[in-house]
């Protein structure tokens, strides 16, 4: 268990919820840190963090490692370049579109706004994009525009051939993208926010709220809310998509584009939605640890998809299976902490919460799987379950919805 002066600094610095990133992640951020600055000394390097900001804005990034690529989510761009092209045409030259990316972290997903826009053929002058992101130091990353091949990933990589030029193994963005864009430090918890600024059109917020509380994933929605305009647009993650529903937004309509106008909320009372149909059973784990854990919806066996870390995972499910649900867990940290994220560890964690009765921290854990892994079809099942359990049926639709495009496009 780490120590949990660190998570509670986290907490109050950037909202984060420890328990959305796992004990063992937080403390091997610390751990680097401290034997990077401090010599190992844990309390001199707590007594560091008091004194220095840019400490603590290392071990931000340290706990927090951002994973970005150029059109991440294609189907956002997608949509939000016909939206601005309608709307530009709207306001035929009153004003310039304005959008915002936030976290940016360094700079794939503002500088893919860019480009989406031009692609559509908007000019340079029709549109503004502001970046903010806590960390200085991938801003300066981001304001370089220098990217390895792990930025561009996909087989629909033609932006880089208009946009890039090589240089040695990396590529270079072109200058008229990178100058279209505007960066700054801005924290969302920060009082004040980008106050004085005119509102924004087209907000990206992708991938930030699950790591949050409820509590703080509900301020950070009023937070992006007074930044947009009315009738804006919220692009987030697909993890995230429940949490709007929550709220009272409902999605634009466009598949796999994640992307929720702001009107929706104000808009009049609007029928009952369709009546939700439960789909076939989706076997969950009762709370008696005797009955063995089921991973897959169709199976009556453990058998972990195929990941990095299969041999660890085939003991997950064996510890899982016979009863061993602590260990099972701690199994599942000792992973994250020697690997790092991934999709199908926070999936095991979700399920073994799941099995425990602990609702919330399984949903938390199936949407970190999520987020790592879009499609991966247990995690929307199971977390569609706990949603309809709830009574969210529109969100619970939606991940069924998911999971049915995952199967047909892998079918």
């Amino acid at each position: 268990m780490s120590d949990p002066r660190f998570a509670q600094l986290l907490k109050e610095r950037i909202g984060l919820d420890a328990e959305s990133v796992g004990d063992a992640v937080i403390e091997r951020a610390v751990r680097q840190r401290c034997n990077q600055v401090s010599g190992g000394n844990v309390e001199h390097y707590w007594l560091q963090l008091q004194g220095s900001a840019e400490e603590v804005q290392a071990l931000i990034e340290a706990v927090i490692v951002p994973e970005t690529w150029f059109f991440r989510y294609p189907e956002s761009f997608a949509a939000l370049a016909r939206l601005a092209a309608r709307r530009a045409l709207e306001l035929a030259g009153t004003r310039p579109l304005r959008l915002l990316s936030l976290p940016c972290s360094t700079g794939e997903e503002p500088y893919s706004i860019v480009m989406a826009l031009l692609d559509a053929g908007l000019a340079p002058a029709a549109f503004q994009v502001d970046a903010l992101d806590v960390s200085r130091a991938v801003l300066e990353r981001a304001e370089e525009g220098r990217y390895g091949r792990n930025s561009f990933r996909g087989s629909n990589l033609g932006f880089r051939e208009r946009y890039f030029s090589t240089d040695g193994n990396d590529y270079q963005l072109s200058e008229a993208v990178r100058r279209a864009v505007r960066f700054r430090v801005g924290n969302l918890l920060a009082p004040g926010l980008l106050a004085g600024e005119a509102p924004y059109d087209y907000v990206f917020c992708r991938n930030l709220l699950i790591y949050f509380d409820r509590p703080t994933q509900t301020q950070v929605v009023e937070v992006l809310r007074r930044l947009a305009r009315p009738d804006g647009v919220l692009f987030i993650g697909p993890a995230e998509a429940s949490l709007m529903s929550r709220i009272g937004l409902r999605p634009l309509g466009v598949a796999q584009s994640f992307a929720f106008p702001l009107q929706v909320a104000d808009a009049a009372p609007r029928a009952a939605p369709p009546k939700w149909t439960a789909p076939a059973p989706i076997p969950r784990p009762a709370a008696p640890k005797p009955t063995p854990l089921r991973p897959r919806p169709a199976g009556n066996t453990v058998q972990p998809a195929a990941a990095p870390a299969d041999n660890a995972l085939v003991d997950i499910a064996r510890l899982a299976n016979s009863g061993h649900a602590a260990q099972a867990r701690q199994r599942c940290e000792a992973l994250l902490a020697e690997k790092g994220p991934d999709a199908e560890v926070f999936y095991w964690l979700g399920l073994l919460a799941d099995a425990q009765g602990q609702g919330s921290e399984a949903q938390g854990y199936y949407r970190k799987a999520l987020y790592l892994q879009p499609d991966h079809q247990e995690s929307l099942q199971h977390l569609a379950a706990l949603l309809a359990a709830q009574g969210d049926a529109a969100g619970a639709r939606r991940l069924q919805e998911r999971a049915a495009r995952g199967v047909k496009r892998n079918g």
